[in-house]
């Protein structure tokens, strides 16, 4: 098992690497002419960045997906259990080239993330027996697609800084990996988040600060559908509060600052540069000093999600899941500060 994790994750991040490579070399002209992130009064970035890095990102995935064929085919199991969700992430990638290209309205790209959610549910185990927390599956099962659909866009939305997306999600990745290994996760969940994190690894020199690369759109939906359902899987695998507690920064920031923008009656849907990393841009904050302190945290958060996994102890997971909160508030109090001089 050990070994196939290293061939795909050395695999998937020379792939990564590659892909984003020729993007940045060969289709420079195409996306600077065509999907191009010029700097506006919403943005934080300062200088016209290509789009479209994300397509590196997800082709070194497709390694993953193909090795994710449980051992045991054909005698008891579908060949590929990850297919729907590899079907998922390619709409909401083709999707995401789309509106990177020209701005879909509303209802299209809902509708889509909607069918792609699904798609993720199934190949994340989740049924209309389905229960989380207790609740009944006809319940949980919508309240599920819900939050599924919820972080697709809160990773696009997060997206907004260079590095951000690589100092959130290869912490996580690497901890859904780490628990792989000790037993705890799907072996062929595992491999995907083990080609998503190489793939990242490959992007991640072309997208640190100045970065000559955006994900785009085509790499941040498909991630955040990518990496929910995972997430998913490993709450339904009874891990809830590791599920919960890995994500936690990016799920507090964005909902909060969803919350505080529904109260204030603004436009949900209108482009802004409230969340909590872009205020600290304003407040003076280098972007390599937000995504390193993003990325410590992560990592704090990471080793109390491994904690929380391989224990079943309910009073346990209470006080890491409270830990994990305290740690969540003082980076967004810590960014909502001027920096240290």
């Amino acid at each position: 098992m050990s070994l196939g994790f290293i061939w795909v994750l050395a695999g998937s991040a020379t792939l990564g690497a590659i892909g984003s490579f020729l993007i940045n070399q060969r289709l420079m002209p195409v996306l600077q002419r065509f999907a191009l992130a010029r700097p506006n009064a919403r943005s934080s970035h300062t200088v016209p960045t290509p789009q479209g890095g994300g397509i590196g990102v997800l082709l070194a995935c497709i390694p993953a997906f193909i090795a994710s064929t449980p051992p045991d085919w054909p005698t008891g199991s579908t060949p590929w259990p990850f297919a729907p969700l590899a079907f998922g992430a390619a709409l909401l990638a083709v999707l995401g080239a789309i509106d990177d290209l020209r701005p879909l309205p509303v209802l299209p790209r809902l509708a889509a993330q909607i069918l792609a959610g699904a798609l993720g549910l199934i190949s994340a185990g989740a049924t209309s027996d389905t229960s989380i927390i207790g609740m009944p599956g006809w319940l949980s099962l919508p309240l599920a697609g819900i939050g599924l659909i919820w972080f697709v866009n809160l990773t696009n939305f997060m997206d907004g800084i260079d590095g951000i997306t690589v100092a959130e999600f290869m912490p996580m990745l690497g901890v859904l990996v780490v628990l792989t290994l000790l037993g705890v996760f799907d072996p062929g969940a595992g491999l995907i988040a083990a080609g998503l994190f190489g793939g990242l690894a490959g992007f991640a020199p072309f997208n640190r600060h100045v970065a000559r690369l955006f994900l785009g759109d085509v790499g941040s939906l498909a991630i955040g559908l990518i990496a929910g359902s995972l997430l998913l899987q490993l709450a339904l695998a009874g891990h809830l509060a590791a599920a919960l507690i890995l994500p936690l920064y990016y799920l507090a920031d964005a909902t909060m600052t969803l919350a505080c923008r529904l109260r204030r009656g603004e436009r949900i849907t209108q482009a802004h540069r409230t969340h909590f990393y872009q205020r600290a841009t304003d407040l003076g904050w280098r972007v390599p000093a937000i995504t390193r302190t993003i990325l410590v945290t992560n990592f704090g958060l990471g080793f109390l999600s491994i904690a929380a996994a391989v224990t079943t102890n309910i009073a346990q997971h209470l006080g890491l899941l409270i830990a994990a909160g305290a740690l969540t508030g003082w980076l967004l109090r810590r960014l909502s500060r001027a920096p240290a001089s």
